[in-house]
Formats: C-alpha cells, structure tokens, sequence
C-alpha cells in the first residue's frame, strides 16, 4: 500500500523519525494520488492510474498524458500562477524538513542522555547523530520529487537511521544489565534487558511527542496549498475533465 502523497515536497518531514504521513495529512488535509517533480522549465505529475497519469506544466502550456491542452485565457493565468506558487512553496517545505531534522537529533540526544550511557557509547552515538543529520538534510536540499521519498527510498532512510543509533543504545544497555548480573542485582538486570529490547517500541512514542514542536510550521504551509487547491479548479486535462491534482478536506 503506498503511502498517501501531498502536493510538493512534503514527505521529507516523514523521513525525520517518526512522523508518518497521516499525521501531515491530518494536519493540512490535503492528500494527492501524483507524485510532483520540479524540473528547471516545467513541472511534472504522474501516478500509475487513472488517467491522466502524466500533467505536465511550464511556460504556460499544459500537457497531460503527451497531449497539448488549449487554454482560455483565465485558465492560463490560473496554470502560470499555480507553478509559481508550487515552486514559492518548495523552499519553505524543504525548510520545514531542515527544522524537522534538528528536532529529531535534540530529542534523540536528550532521550540518550537520560539513559545512562556509557561516555563511549554517548560520544559514538552523538557522532553518528550528526553525520546521519547532514547526509538527511543535504537529501531534502537536493530532493525535487516526491519519487524520493516514497517506498524503499523512504524504507531505506528509516533503516539506515535505526541501523546506525539503536544498536549503540541496545548493547550499552545490554552489558549494563550484564554487569548488574555479575554483581548479584538480578533485578536490574532484568530491567535494563527489558529496555534493551524495547527499545524501539519505547522511544517511538516520546520521539513522536517531540515531533509535534515542527507542527507550527507545518501549519503555516497550509494556506498555500489550499490556494494550490483553489487555483487548480478549472484546469481540465485534455478530454475536458478536472485536473485534480491534489485534494484539501476541512
């Protein structure tokens, strides 16, 4: 099942652990069956069914599935001020993602901290951290389609993320609780093998909780995708249907 697809370059924000795309969905209410991709003179929405399954636009023309749409003169005006406010739209976004990055890492810090770590385990873990936020926020930099982000790339990013922290985390905790055992506390023992194995289950929900700080300005891209979703009526494709690119609930 993929994934639903918002206008633009919001799935970046869902590859910041753990923000799912409900939870931006829900919070713009706004959905779109197409993937999107900026090219340097047009635009271009695809998605493998139902027609159309290709809605090219740039420099005033429109094409959709290969064939050139005519246009009146108010359905120009209301393409040529779509692309540019799709294409104003895309730096803020990508901003957003950028914050969203740096949130995720101050709570992933904040969340080892709090833990009991090793100074071994918390310099390793604090390098890892960052070289994994550069390499994510140089990606959204240079990301210009939805296609980047959905499936095994989003899989991918998730993984590699997960792969690099939680195993540092897991066996500091695992040769605490191996400690605890050699020296008779039994109890302890148990408990910090229970967090060990855990620990995903348990961080996901207080790394969730801080995610909600990047909520703000995802709000404030709303109004430009409802204006997306304004200007949009009445661009039809070339058998004179509605274009539909994307959808915005209340």
């Amino acid at each position: 099942m993929r994934i639903p697809r918002l206008s633009l370059f919001l799935l970046p924000l869902f590859a910041v652990l753990p923000l799912h795309a409900q939870d931006l969905a829900a919070t713009c209410h706004a959905t779109s069956s197409y993937d999107v991709t900026l090219r340097p003179d047009s635009i271009l929405f695809d998605r493998p069914g139902p027609a159309p399954m290709r809605v090219e636009m740039g420099q005033g023309t429109l094409r959709t599935d290969g064939v050139a749409v005519p246009l009146n003169a108010e359905a120009q005006d209301r393409l040529s001020l779509f692309e540019r406010d799709l294409r104003a739209l895309a730096p803020r976004v990508r901003g957003a993602a950028q914050h969203g990055v740096d949130i995720a890492v101050q709570g992933l810090r904040q969340e080892a901290a709090g833990m009991g770590l090793g100074a071994d385990t918390r310099a390793a873990l604090d390098q890892r951290l960052q070289a994994d936020a550069a390499s994510l926020k140089q990606r959204i930099a240079a990301s210009n389609s939805t296609h980047d982000w959905q499936g095994s790339a989003m899989d991918q990013t998730i993984n590699q993320l997960e792969g690099d922290l939680m195993p540092l985390i897991a066996a500091d905790l695992g040769q605490q609780a191996l400690d605890a055992a050699m020296s008779g506390d039994l109890q302890a023992a148990a408990t910090l093998r229970d967090r060990a194995s855990n620990l995903a289950t348990q961080l996901e929900p207080r790394m969730r909780q801080r995610m909600q700080a990047l909520r703000p300005q995802v709000e404030s891209l709303c109004p430009a995708i409802r204006q997306l979703a304004a200007l949009q009526q009445g661009l039809r494709d070339n058998r004179g249907r509605p274009l539909d690119l994307l959808q915005v609930g209340r």
